[in-house]
């Protein structure tokens, strides 16, 4: 997918779901940290994950995994910036997504050649963030946590997640559109396994349809979670393919425009036979 057919996309009240690729550029990611740390693996791993049917790459040089610690801008820099050029190089159709919480980072991303930005804090770990994105007007994702990653799953509680998230969300759409990004261009997460017990994810996942009252295209983000593995008693991440294929289903049936994956051979096919079942071949 080219950033016009993505500027389209993203304007269109009929698109069908999306599929975003996991790159993870760290030595210490949950699920894969490591396989991907240099460049000609990572840039490989992502022209794969394009010809097998990813429309986003999501490029992130800090794991944000429960219990992981901030890693500094100009290591992020380092990690990223090699791969998003050599995969511009190389003039790979896709639409390169930079991981991040900090505007440093996603300024050299974005000056290397990604096109979106996948903002895990909803632009409030870096002030500097919202105005970067307003002024390269380019989409961003928006995410709900409770705490950091770091104290995230440190016994998060809630009256009603649901509710909240989306109260959260709400609150940070208008910031970002305070700040100068364009209503079409923000899209909202509302952050599976961040801040969330097992029966947290559950029923976000459940009421998922509820978010659309944001008016904003949901990205969600479920691939080989912790939650899966106790569900389906698979300590395993890589293993927790039909678990993760379950809620990628679900999430399509229910409305996400985008799913973030890890598997994306077998994701795609289950994106494209639920949207077939949704809304006709």
């Amino acid at each position: 997918m080219c950033p016009t057919s993505f500027e389209q996309w993203l304007r269109d009240p009929k698109r069908r779901a999306l599929v975003m690729g996991v790159l993870n550029v760290t030595p210490d990611s949950f699920s894969d940290g490591g396989r991907f740390a240099a460049r000609d693996a990572a840039v490989a791993h992502a022209v794969a994950m394009v010809n097998a049917g990813a429309s986003l790459i999501d490029v992130g040089g800090e794991s944000t995994r429960p219990g992981s610690q901030p890693v500094a801008e100009e290591e992020q820099i380092r990690r990223v910036v090699p791969v998003i050029e050599e995969v511009k190089r190389r003039g790979v159709e896709v639409i390169v997504s930079i991981d991040t919480t900090r505007a440093a980072v996603a300024a050299a991303a974005l000056h290397a050649g990604a096109h979106l930005v996948n903002d895990i804090s909803a632009g409030r770990d870096d002030a500097g963030m919202l105005p970067l994105v307003a002024a390269h007007g380019v989409p961003v994702v928006l995410m709900h946590m409770k705490g950091t990653p770091a104290t995230m799953q440190d016994n998060p509680t809630y009256d009603d997640v649901t509710r909240e998230t989306i109260d959260f969300l709400r609150e940070r759409v208008i910031a970002a559109e305070r700040a100068g990004v364009a209503g079409h261009r923000i899209l909202v997460d509302p952050g599976i396994g961040f801040g969330k017990t097992m029966t947290h994810n559950l029923e976000l996942i459940r009421r998922q349809g509820e978010l659309a009252i944001l008016g904003r295209p949901v990205v969600i983000g479920t691939s080989r979670k912790g939650f899966i593995g106790r569900i389906t008693n698979e300590p395993e991440p890589s293993r927790r393919l039909f678990g993760t294929a379950a809620c990628v289903a679900w999430a399509v049936a229910n409305g996400s425009a985008i799913v973030r994956v890890h598997d994306v051979v077998q994701m795609t096919q289950v994106v494209r036979m639920t949207e077939a079942i949704r809304l006709g071949v």
